[in-house]
């Protein structure tokens, strides 16, 4: 650290790299100390700069038009259409020929040279590239040739209107030397002039009916003025916006406001009608806020109309609030003013002070009050709410209410509060001690799917087996009728286990496995 501190102050030479380059000892470590991936040996400064770099880009172009080779005579594999080897007939630059060099064996066109680059990142996306800027070079000249016919022609048509007018005067014996020296000469200063006033023009598209077309529009600003941006040359004077051509503060603040003829955008921006229009917008945005339908782009009138008529009922509302409030408590201020034996009055009540200027009797010390309103009692109540405390709950002192803003009830409801909650703990006691006493509920035998068994109801087991065989044997009856004896027996006795056993085998709709069953 202290070898660190000396080359940054100079004192200690600084650090050299693997080419023997000085390294800036300001240089923050975290930029000067390599990846761990590169194994490198000594401080350098070799991985911050383009390390991988391919040697192969390229920054030549095509050489355009340039030919390699001229045959003489069509050869095999060459283009039908012109005999170059460089390119296919379906690729051919050339106008179809109605015999084509294959067959004719003349005019073969000469072999192009065929280049391939490897171009870089940058190559690949310049649009420039290759451009050649000798090629404008023609369109210069045709500028300057039209500007130089201009200026020769507008010195002939000069030098005419001065020879007829000379001519004139001759004709009718006038002649003054001095005017005609001064006539002969050219005016180059209104031509000069003529000149500034076309590059005052702006072309612009300007929309019409008819569609889009070409309109002038003068630039209206005075070229003599000074520019807002070099009223004051102080960097940290009012800030200038080069983009949007403003300048919001005064660049020149202490200057008299009398000889200063630009004062800031801001101040246009809250003098004359801006803030009147401001104050209209912001009316029309609360209004349509407020479920109002209007519009300061779609209805513009509307909105003004809507704004006078609300500064208007704003106003009269305000004087009659103001004549109420006068009605009510009266005006101090068009009242006649208190005799002065009532200002000055004395009165017979005794202070006593100390040395310190503090009050030691004769007048009570008025505690401070609060921004807040203080003994305040709402609802009956002679006291204020968290005047009592109870079970983590604020209430009332004088009714020992915990529900804000609840009617007092006085003594009476704290007895019957009381009441209430020595009635509450009996009730809580008795149910305690009647299910210490109660037995446990003897369980019902229930039969299948919930019918409950009658008490004298008495099963065979062996007559259920044989019941439900048979229930069976009739549900497969009933699936195949091949199966069905001839000889039927029906009995319309019905056993208790036979019942038994069409309630166990009964599909019930509600059951959510019956999709599961046999």
């Amino acid at each position: 650290m202290e070898l660190e501190e000396a080359r940054k102050a100079g004192l200690a030479p600084a650090e050299v790299d693997e080419d023997g380059n000085e390294i800036n000892p300001h240089i923050p470590q975290y930029m000067s100390s390599a990846p761990w991936y590169l194994n490198a040996e000594r401080p350098s400064l070799k991985h911050q700069r383009k390390w991988k770099s391919d040697p192969n880009y390229t920054k030549s172009w095509y050489d355009r038009g340039a030919k390699i080779f001229q045959a003489d005579k069509y050869r095999k594999g060459a283009c039908e259409n012109c005999g170059a080897m460089t390119h296919s007939t379906k690729t051919c630059m050339e106008r179809p020929r109605k015999l084509g060099a294959k067959w004719t064996g003349k005019s073969i066109a000469p072999d192009e040279k065929i280049e391939t680059f490897e171009l870089d990142y940058d190559g690949k996306r310049d649009r420039w590239n290759g451009y050649d800027a000798a090629s404008y070079k023609h369109v210069i000249e045709r500028y300057e040739a039209r500007d130089e016919a201009r200026k020769k022609y507008l010195k002939d048509q000069q030098l005419k209107k001065l020879e007829e007018k000379n001519n004139n005067q001759n004709e009718d014996g006038i002649s003054d030397d001095e005017d005609n020296e001064d006539d002969l000469k050219v005016d180059e200063a209104k031509v000069d002039e003529s000149k500034q006033m076309d590059f005052a023009k702006v072309e612009k598209r300007v929309r019409t009916t008819g569609g889009g077309s070409t309109g002038t529009v003068r630039n209206l600003r005075i070229r003599e003025d000074t520019a807002k941006y070099l009223l004051n040359l102080d960097v940290n004077s009012a800030h200038y916006d080069p983009k949007t051509r403003s300048m919001r503060e005064d660049p020149v603040p202490d200057t008299d406001p009398n000889e200063k003829f630009y004062a800031g955008d801001n101040q246009n921006r809250i003098s004359g009608q801006a803030l009147e229009f401001k104050q209209l917008n912001i009316h029309a945005w609360e209004a349509f806020d407020k479920g109002q339908d209007v519009h300061m782009q779609a209805a513009p009138s509307q909105a003004e109309l809507l704004y006078r008529n609300f500064k208007i009922n704003k106003e009269k509302l305000k004087s009659q609030t103001k004549d109420t409030i006068m009605e009510k408590y009266g005006n101090a201020a068009i009242e006649e003013a208190l005799p002065r034996e009532l200002l000055l009055g004395q009165s017979e009540r005794e202070v006593e002070y100390d040395r310190a200027g503090r009050i030691i009797k004769g007048q009570e010390t008025s505690l401070p009050k609060s921004k807040y309103e203080e003994d305040v009692y709402i609802n009956n109540h002679t006291s204020v709410w968290g005047s009592w405390w109870k079970d983590h709950q604020w209430g009332y002192k004088c009714c020992q209410q915990t529900v804000r803003n609840s009617y007092c009830t006085g003594a009476a409801g704290i007895e019957a509060a009381e009441a209430a909650e020595d009635l509450m703990k009996a009730n809580i006691a008795r149910k305690e001690a009647n299910e210490d006493m109660l037995a446990p509920a003897q369980e019902k035998k229930l039969a299948t799917w919930g019918s409950e068994v009658p008490e004298d109801l008495d099963l065979d087991e062996e007559k259920l087996v044989e019941a439900l065989k048979k229930e069976d044997e009739r549900r497969r009856e009933e699936k195949d009728e091949r199966k069905r004896k001839y000889n039927v027996k029906w009995n319309d006795d019905v056993t208790p286990e036979e019942m038994e056993a069409y309630r166990m085998k009964r599909v019930h709709h509600d059951d959510p496995m019956k999709d599961f069953l046999n």
